[in-house]
């Protein structure tokens, strides 16, 4: 566990009489990483400014799931989920603590969810809480407005890195990584020793999807934080591998219901 967080199981700790917690905001600097751990209560994981990878082992399979997360975005990580978090650039990271007798009705794995300003601005009023009533009536109202988040497209689901195919891991990675690569799938599974027959049945066994609609899910979550910070939205679809910013906008359209500009507008 890092050394910053050695105080958390105590001074933020959550409980049933104080069931969130609000832990005082830090600046992370890129690349910053913190080793898988996990705790006994929730964690809401939201930057004010900055990007930030979150990579959680609470999935259907037991692969991991990684999500990229943009100002105006967060991740709710579920009670005795194994986590860990890698800086992406320059981050104001805040975080809350929930305890698990608040946890809504039906959350047993972790979520990528849109930060109303409402939610932005009790977050940071419950890091400087008393306890008492106001804290009471804050922590009451967080809860309503966290249950009732939108969820957001984020999530890119992995192998297990201790129990999944290697040549799997692998050739996420490396996609996650090179977005803008338009390789097709015999092409990455010919870079991890693998035929393309055989990436295709793990992608099926292992994540219960197919490469193309694998890498959909990667690539928006790689296009959805440069969105949401006003990148304009010919940069992104260049920046996601694609020829032509109409070519970028109907797959966006399609998968989320609404344009890039749309997203881009809201999100900025």
């Amino acid at each position: 566990m890092p050394a910053w967080m050695s105080g958390d199981q105590g001074r933020y700790r959550p409980t049933p009489e104080r069931p969130l917690r609000g832990k005082e905001a830090r600046a992370m600097q890129p690349d910053a990483h913190f080793e898988l751990h996990r705790h006994a209560w929730a964690q809401v994981a939201y930057c004010a400014s900055g990007v930030i990878q979150v990579n959680v082992q609470d999935a259907p399979q037991g692969h991991e799931v990684t999500y990229r997360v943009p100002p105006s975005r967060a991740v709710w990580i579920a009670p005795g989920a194994l986590h860990s978090v890698t800086v992406l650039e320059l981050a104001e990271l805040h975080t809350l603590y929930m305890d698990a007798s608040v946890v809504p009705a039906g959350w047993q794995r972790s979520r990528a969810m849109a930060v109303s300003p409402l939610l932005r601005e009790l977050l940071l009023a419950l890091e400087h809480a008393e306890a008492g009533e106001r804290e009471q009536r804050l922590a009451a109202l967080a809860l309503l407005e966290i249950a009732d988040a939108q969820v957001q497209t984020l999530g890119v689901p992995l192998p297990r890195a201790d129990g999944g195919d290697k040549r799997l891991r692998a050739l996420c990675e490396a996609v996650i990584q090179s977005p803008a690569e338009r390789g097709t799938l015999a092409d990455w599974a010919r870079a991890v020793g693998a035929s393309e027959r055989t990436a295709a049945r793990l992608f099926r066994d292992e994540l219960g999807t197919s490469y193309q609609h694998w890498r959909q899910q990667a690539v928006l979550a790689h296009a959805l934080p440069l969105l949401a910070r006003g990148t304009p939205v010919g940069q992104v679809a260049a920046a996601c591998g694609y020829a032509s910013e109409s070519a970028f906008s109907a797959m966006f359209r399609a998968a989320l219901g609404q344009s890039p500009s749309s997203f881009r507008a809201r999100g900025a």
